[in-house]
């Protein structure tokens, strides 16, 4: 019989390399936000992949980046201090994009663990490109291993999971064969909620919303069927974005809002009723005592 292994590995890289498409393809569950966003993953979120002789247990990071706020500053520590801890890296990067990160490359270097290279977005460049940055890339770095991914076109992912087995010891389970992520159902409500958001809202106001939930409850209707109740609020950094996620006559709150209800009843199975404020919080942004609940927690 195969050893069990087990263990932790960690995705870094630039904002908006697909780190978020990488790690929901690998875990078969949404667990981060997606997004053309640039720093839509705000905190690191663990997935959990059981497969019959492993389990990996796989850190989406906030995207490196530079920052200009506090929020901002403890995103980047949180990426960057997630390589040490973690038996295997996967570093991202994205094929369309030609100047190499030297920095992350040293930070690489620095912490000397098992690091595995992916280019993502495969489907954006030819054979001839792709062969030139696994060139470059491999005179960096000793990587052991280099996968060329298209998570759009489903390339590939499953290389990725057998690559990181291979750099794995032997160990236990750390949790349940059931569960797929480290956050609690109110934090995947917000992060659903948050990403339509994301989707929907012009460029300006994305990065300034902070979603809470303000009760999660079930009940029965009439006919005896379950329901979800959710009410949730979408914070902004100033009263113009607060008219600019409302929408005239509401019909953006609206829109958020139904998508989002949508997405919430496939992932609890049952029917959703959800109401969603919105209110200002100027420079929540810079706050220590919101911006404190994005640190690493041990």
């Amino acid at each position: 019989m195969e050893e069990f292994k087990s263990g932790f590995v960690t995705v870094i890289g630039r904002t908006n390399v697909g780190k978020s498409s990488i790690i929901n393809a690998l875990v078969g569950e949404k667990i981060s936000a997606i997004t053309n966003k640039p720093q839509t993953t705000r905190k690191n979120v663990k997935g959990i992949i059981n497969r019959e002789n492993s389990q990996i247990i796989i850190i989406d990071t906030p995207g490196i980046h530079k920052p200009k706020s506090k929020l901002g500053n403890v995103m980047v520590e949180s990426a960057i201090d997630s390589i040490p801890d973690v038996d295997v890296v996967l570093y991202v990067i994205e094929a369309d994009m030609p100047r190499v990160d030297e920095a992350t490359v040293e930070r690489i270097r620095q912490a000397n663990k098992p690091t595995i290279l992916i280019i993502n977005k495969i489907d954006l460049i030819d054979s001839v490109k792709l062969a030139q940055i696994i060139d470059k890339y491999k005179e960096l770095y000793d990587f052991r291993a280099i996968i060329p991914v298209s998570v759009k076109q489903k390339k590939n992912i499953n290389e990725i999971l057998i690559e990181i087995e291979k750099n794995l010891k032997a160990g236990p389970a750390y949790y349940d064969i059931g569960e797929y992520t480290d956050q609690t159902l109110r934090e995947l409500v917000e992060e659903v909620i948050r990403e339509k958001a994301l989707k929907l809202l012009q460029d300006e106001v994305p990065h300034g919303i902070l979603v809470e939930t303000n009760k999660m409850k079930t009940r029965k209707t009439k006919e005896d069927k379950k329901i979800f109740d959710i009410d949730a609020t979408i914070f902004c950094l100033r009263e113009s974005h607060k008219g600019i996620i409302i929408g005239k006559q509401g019909q953006m709150l609206k829109k958020i809002g139904s998508f989002a209800r949508e997405d919430l009843e496939k992932m609890l199975e049952t029917k959703v009723n959800l109401k969603i404020w919105v209110k200002v919080k100027e420079d929540w942004i810079n706050l220590d005592g919101i911006v404190s609940k994005f640190k690493t927690k041990d």
